[in-house]
Order: structure tokens, then sequence, then C-alpha cells
């Protein structure tokens, strides 16, 4: 069992949510059950499902919850370059999330190799 609250990869999860959060403030109403809900969610999940992993009382239930993690990245990168292609987040916010979000992807995948 991890004490999720050390890990920084978590950190970094963290602090990309509220940055999504922030990307996401200024979007149109008519995306506040689309795409504004997709990404907040997706951002969510990334952190969510690292700290519930580290719960698991075994290494493979918690490299189980870093894949998740890891696909949840993926979904939010997607989602945020959506948004950038539809002109409703401006290309240097995005492209400063999505940098942040490759670092937590190589760090899940570390973690998750290091996990025995």
């Amino acid at each position: 069992m991890h004490d999720f609250h050390r890990l920084d990869v978590w950190k970094l999860a963290r602090r990309v949510a509220g940055g999504v959060y922030r990307a996401t403030q200024g979007l149109p109403k008519e995306e506040a059950y689309g795409l504004k809900s997709q990404m907040r969610r997706a951002s969510l999940s990334v952190a969510s499902n690292i700290a519930e992993g580290a719960s698991r009382g075994s290494p493979k239930e918690f490299r189980r919850f870093l894949q998740i993690a890891a696909g949840s990245a993926n979904e939010l990168e997607t989602q945020l370059l959506i948004a950038s292609d539809a002109g409703l987040i401006q290309k240097p916010q995005v492209a400063d999330l999505a940098n942040e979000i490759e670092r937590i992807r190589k760090m899940l995948y570390s973690l998750e190799h290091s996990t025995t």
C-alpha cells in the first residue's frame, strides 16, 4: 500500500486537473455537458485512479489503476486537442497542459514498472 499524498505523479495530476478547470471556465454554455464536462471528469479520473490504486492491497491491483489513470490521461489530451482544434481553448494553454500530461504518462509508466 502506498501513501498517494507522497506520489509526485498524484501531485502533478492534481495540478493538471486544476489547470483543466481553469482552461474550461470560459467554454460556451452549450459545452457545459459536453466537452467541458468530459475534460473535467477525465482530469479528475487521472488523480483519483492513482489515489484509489494506492490504497489497494496488491501491487497487481495498483498497477491496474495506474493503467486506468494513463488511459484517462490519453482521453484528456485528446479532448484538449479537440477543444483547441475547435478554437475553444487557446493553443498555448493546450500545449502546456499536454506537456504536463506527457510527464504524467511517463511517471505512471515508471511507477507501474517499478511496482512489484
